[in-house]
């Protein structure tokens, strides 16, 4: 630093200054020290910066996994927001339960960040405690947390706008697959399974345990297993409600494969708006993935910048459901069809 400052013709606080960011420099010092730096091949350290600051200018982003559409679309908006504001972004990758246990133990975030999101996770009361004693800004990212900072969507009433397009296209059999995951993580398919429900209700229809179905969440053969299921009821369904695109997308290929027409002999409808649903022509309840992941980068960065401000704050996105090709009013069975066995006294 000092090598720059004697370059650059100034103080070595002025170099620390400029290259820390701050507004008290002028743009022509600044120019001239930015310039003696590249010339010099010189980085500031971040490590050594923050024993002065008291700040990283990084913020951790703890997630279940890296490899789902929705996890990296989210991450990728953070990580623009934070490219802008010349933040670095750290991501821990918890998989499973042990990977879950280590991480509480031994919190890696302690002073490695300034804030951390949370995306995706049901935090236990210990968790969340040992997460407040970090003393930063948590953000919970695509769920709703009650007096904690928070970016989500409305999951209930996504899952009443998709279940009211499938009714009001005249379905009446309707059945949800509800991704199960047994690694403790938390996704949205309880509220959107809740949705379903309620929809439900409101029609004057009945809850039929048959139809719902939990196959283990990214597992092809247990979305096989849970479509085979519905294929095999003596009244199957007409349509398919997915909490999730990437279920969705299975199910239309094992439909097809099986010879069943989508949406002739049976509608498909999915949840988020993946890449792949509009080349794939699957209806969808469309959320705004990378949309959420800036607003829970802006809103930590926010509260990093006044740590008085309400703690409480949450940002909610919109849905809305995008009607394509996978979606269409059910087709009246064929003669005998599903009919069963004549009731006795019948001819």
């Amino acid at each position: 630093m000092a090598d720059v400052a004697e370059r650059a013709g100034v103080s070595v606080s002025t170099v620390s200054r400029t290259l820390r960011g701050l507004s008290s420099v002028s743009p022509q010092t600044r120019d001239r020290v930015e310039k003696a730096a590249r010339e010099l091949s010189f980085a500031i350290s971040r490590s050594a910066s923050s024993l002065v600051t008291g700040k990283t200018r990084r913020i951790a982003v703890l997630t279940p996994h890296l490899d789902s559409w929705f996890l990296g679309n989210t991450i990728a908006g953070v990580s623009g927001v934070l490219r802008e504001a010349e933040l670095d972004l750290l991501v821990y990758s918890v998989t499973d339960l042990a990977e879950r246990g280590a991480f509480f133990d031994r919190l890696p975030a302690r002073r490695n960040a300034d804030a951390m999101l949370v995306t995706c996770f049901d935090l236990t009361p210990e968790e969340r405690a040992r997460l407040d004693a970090l003393g930063m800004p948590v953000v919970f990212v695509s769920q709703h947390v009650p007096g904690r900072p928070s970016v989500y969507i409305d999951d209930v009433d996504g899952a009443q706008r998709g279940m009211r397009h499938l009714l009001n296209l005249g379905h009446r059999r309707i059945a949800f697959l509800q991704s199960s995951d047994d690694t403790g993580f938390s996704w949205s398919s309880k509220e959107r399974l809740t949705g379903y429900r309620k929809t439900l209700e409101e029609a004057g229809l009945p809850y039929d345990e048959e139809l719902v179905l939990y196959p283990v969440a990214r597992h092809r053969r247990g979305i096989r297993e849970a479509v085979g299921h519905l294929l095999s009821l003596r009244n199957p369904p007409t349509a398919v409600f997915a909490e999730s695109d990437e279920v969705a997308i299975e199910v239309m290929g094992v439909l097809r494969s099986s010879g069943v027409d989508v949406p002739g002999r049976m509608s498909v409808l999915g949840f988020d708006d993946h890449h792949l649903a509009e080349w794939l022509d699957l209806t969808t309840v469309a959320q705004p993935v990378e949309d959420i992941g800036r607003a829970a980068a802006e809103l930590a960065r926010s509260i990093i910048d006044d740590p008085e401000a309400d703690p409480t704050r949450h940002v909610v996105f919109p849905t809305r459901v995008i009607p394509r090709g996978s979606t269409a009013p059910p087709t009246p069975p064929a003669t005998g069809d599903q009919a069963g066995p004549p009731h006795p006294g019948n001819p």
